[in-house]
């Protein structure tokens, strides 16, 4: 696989919380250059990256209830209509990770369910399960309740809990989803070495800060 399509697989990410107008107006100049799939940032520069990235085809990807998920539903539904409004074109939301635990099942998908509605095929729908919290039983659970919903994708982790993403969680993940799912690992994915592997397990995906040293540029700020 080429390095230009393994960067279309891409979501370039600076979720920082001590972001800079700079930083992110960068990030959207290396998404130019590389041919990545969008920038993944925190909602409040979604307008920014839109004016950075006109004429080009690169997305914007922003997170919901990030990055614990426990933000009430009707708040998610907002921030989705919200970044959509904004501009998103793709939405990273979190489950109820406490709900799941709790086998609270209805409760996690109609979450899920309803940002999913609020998005209204305006923008896709990724689900992060934050593998690192669940056992195999849970994120099996998390996967099935995300296609039951109606997302586009299942994704790993934030970057900001434990653990990171692995091979056997991607392909645990690709397993119960099925083919027609998409599958993102996000979290650890540092080079182009794990990156392929990734891909080879299932991903049609990456969520990473060090997307340059991926694709053969200069190594980045590798700590998502």
């Amino acid at each position: 696989m080429s390095d230009k399509e393994i960067a279309k697989m891409i979501d370039h990410t600076l979720l920082k919380p001590e972001s800079t107008k700079e930083q992110i107006i960068q990030i959207c100049a290396e998404a130019k250059e590389y041919g990545f799939a969008t920038v993944c940032i925190q909602p409040t520069w979604i307008a920014l990256a839109k004016e950075a990235l006109q004429d080009s085809d690169v997305g914007i990807t922003t997170v919901i209830g990030f990055p614990l998920g426990v933000t009430s539903t009707f708040t998610k539904v907002a921030e989705t209509r919200d970044a959509i409004a904004s501009g998103a074109t793709e939405v990273d939301m979190v489950i109820n990770i406490g709900a799941l635990k709790s086998q609270d099942d209805l409760a996690v998908f109609h979450d899920i369910k309803a940002v999913v509605e609020a998005a209204n095929g305006q923008a896709v729908v990724k689900v992060i399960i934050e593998t690192g919290y669940l056992s195999v039983e849970e994120k099996i659970l998390a996967c099935q309740f995300a296609k039951e919903a109606g997302a586009d994708f299942v994704k790993t982790s934030t970057g900001f809990g434990p653990g990171a993403a692995t091979v056997a969680d991607i392909q645990l993940m690709r397993e119960t989803v099925g083919p027609d799912l998409g599958v993102k690992a996000s979290g650890g994915v540092r080079d182009a070495e794990t990156a392929k592997l990734m891909i080879e397990a299932g991903a049609n995906r990456i969520g990473a800060s060090a997307g340059i040293a991926i694709v053969g540029g200069d190594q980045g700020s590798a700590d998502y």
